[in-house]
């Protein structure tokens, strides 16, 4: 009986944070995603926005990960943010974002004057990628609360570009799909060598 009583409060206090759009200590968040034709590539657009109880400092920032196909020179940014592109981070600690260390990582870093809390939106952020289909993968951050003014990261989901595909197939194999090759080469090799002996 008690333990029903729990589940339901448990409920109803998620319930309720769905019902307010309340978020646990959520740091910077994209909140829109397009993609436009530019040239002969095309531009990714993410919509940035500052949560309601962190505020942002010079050295916070956000990284989108595995941006396939991108095309160096054509990034840009609101006035007080710098742009970095590895194939690696940078990643906040005890974060676990998905990363194929094959694509870049875009990055950029705030270096204004503190912006204090407020549900902000802090403008546009693009890059060119040569690619326009979409795939989910990490965006991470690292902002500061309101509160207490410590350390705050988080991990969501965003649009990406997706890697380049034949016959509707990602060149790049799913672990599955390459545990099942791992397995069957052998057995193709052991059926030649036995129709040579017959």
């Amino acid at each position: 009986m008690i333990r029903a009583k729990w589940m339901t409060r448990l409920f109803a206090a998620a319930v309720v944070a769905v019902a307010t759009g309340s978020t646990v200590e959520a740091g910077l968040l994209p909140v829109a995603v397009t993609v436009t034709p530019e040239a002969e590539n095309f531009r990714w657009t993410y919509a940035i926005v500052l949560p309601t109880d962190m505020k942002l400092q010079s050295g916070n920032y956000f990284t989108i990960y595995d941006f396939h196909g991108y095309v160096a020179g054509n990034e840009s940014a609101p006035e007080g943010w710098t742009f970095g592109a590895a194939k690696t981070g940078l990643t906040p600690d005890r974060l676990r974002p998905k990363d194929d260390p094959e694509a870049f990582n875009l990055t950029w870093t705030y270096t204004g004057p503190t912006i204090p809390s407020g549900q902000i939106g802090l403008g546009n952020f693009w890059a060119n990628s040569t690619l326009s289909e979409v795939n989910i993968d990490s965006f991470t951050a690292l902002t500061n609360r309101t509160s207490d003014g410590l350390i705050d990261s988080n991990i969501t989901d965003t649009d990406v570009p997706r890697a380049q595909t034949t016959g509707g197939e990602n060149l790049i194999p799913e672990p599955t799909t390459l545990a099942l090759a791992g397995l069957g080469l052998p057995l193709v090799g052991l059926m030649r060598a036995f129709r040579r002996r017959k």
